[in-house]
């Protein structure tokens, strides 16, 4: 088969010359706008950012980027390598007839580097930079599981603990949950899924699930809830408390507001940082269901009054 060439350089934003600090800085600038837990449920967001990382796995690497650069700038608009430069004489991107099954990083990378299964035997083969190719262990196949948090542990972040149930019997890892995470996103933990005989585990990908909480509702980066409050509060206007995830704060209710007004707190939502959603607080005004004779005589008089 013939493989795409792929330029790291590009896809960073950097020269070829740049220096390792600059591609560092180039790599983390683009995947925070990249990674997955950002952006959940976009599958080219995903994409990206495996590209980013692959493109980070081999220009951070001197080796690496030494073998890559021999490639040379007749292949950075997208040709298909067929081999010719120094060094590269008996390298192809087949073997056996066979084509590249791929784990994580594309057909190119796997191609230059190794790390493509064949036919379900227990090693990956790749070139080796002299020609021919060099056995590396198969990675196992990766599990993935449901990590269930409350929205208060989302907020705080932090170390969590999560029992998986195995043909071996219950096994308790500890996973480091970043302050925020959305509903969705993947914890990935590496080694911990299954093994492969005479290679290395897969990894283990816990999928975020948002515990239903009793006084908020999620949407999207926000938070909803209700508060209560008397009719002559409705009228007059009030002073409440309303709790938040971070506990407690006070709220003013305007004079004249109407069943179903919505109030926002800025940054009381989900999420963390500058991304962070608001809580939506919707005004309930609470009947009361049993009036003395005097209350009610009240109630008589302010609608005898509105009549006028």
């Amino acid at each position: 088969m013939s493989v795409t060439y792929k330029d790291y350089y590009k896809l960073l934003g950097v020269g070829r010359g740049a220096g390792a600090d600059e591609i560092s800085k180039a790599f983390k600038k683009l995947a925070r706008k990249y990674h997955p837990d950002l952006n959940p449920g976009d599958n080219h967001a995903e994409e990206k950012f495996k590209e980013l990382n692959e493109a980070h796995e081999v220009l951070k690497d001197p080796e690496k980027r030494r073998m890559y650069d021999q490639l040379g700038a007749d292949w950075q608009h997208g040709q298909h390598f067929q081999g010719g430069e120094p060094g590269f004489e008996n390298v192809h991107f087949t073997f056996n007839g066979k084509s590249f099954d791929g784990s994580g990083f594309s057909d190119f990378f796997e191609a230059m580097f190794g790390g493509a299964g064949q036919g379900g035997q227990n090693t990956r083969f790749g070139p080796d930079p002299f020609g021919g190719f060099s056995a590396r262990p198969k990675h196992g196949r990766n599990v993935e599981a449901e990590l269930s948090l409350t929205l208060e542990d989302v907020m705080r972040g932090g170390k969590r603990s999560v029992t998986l149930k195995t043909p071996q019997g219950p096994r308790t890892l500890e996973v480091s949950v970043p302050p925020g995470i959305r509903q969705g996103a993947k914890l990935r933990l590496a080694g911990q899924g299954d093994p492969a005989p005479g290679g290395v585990a897969g990894d283990l990908l816990l999928r975020v699930r948002y515990l239903p909480h009793p006084n908020f509702a999620v949407d999207g980066q926000n938070l909803r809830c209700d508060v209560w409050i008397a009719p002559w509060e409705a009228v007059l206007g009030a002073k409440t408390t309303i709790s938040t995830l971070e506990g407690e704060v006070n709220l003013t209710i305007a004079p004249g507001s109407s069943s179903g007004r919505t109030y926002r707190l800025r940054g009381k939502g989900m999420g963390a940082g500058e991304k962070r959603g608001d809580l939506l607080i919707r005004v309930m005004i609470a009947v009361p269901t049993e009036l003395s004779d005097a209350e009610r005589e009240l109630w008589q008089k302010l609608a005898e009054s509105q009549k006028k």
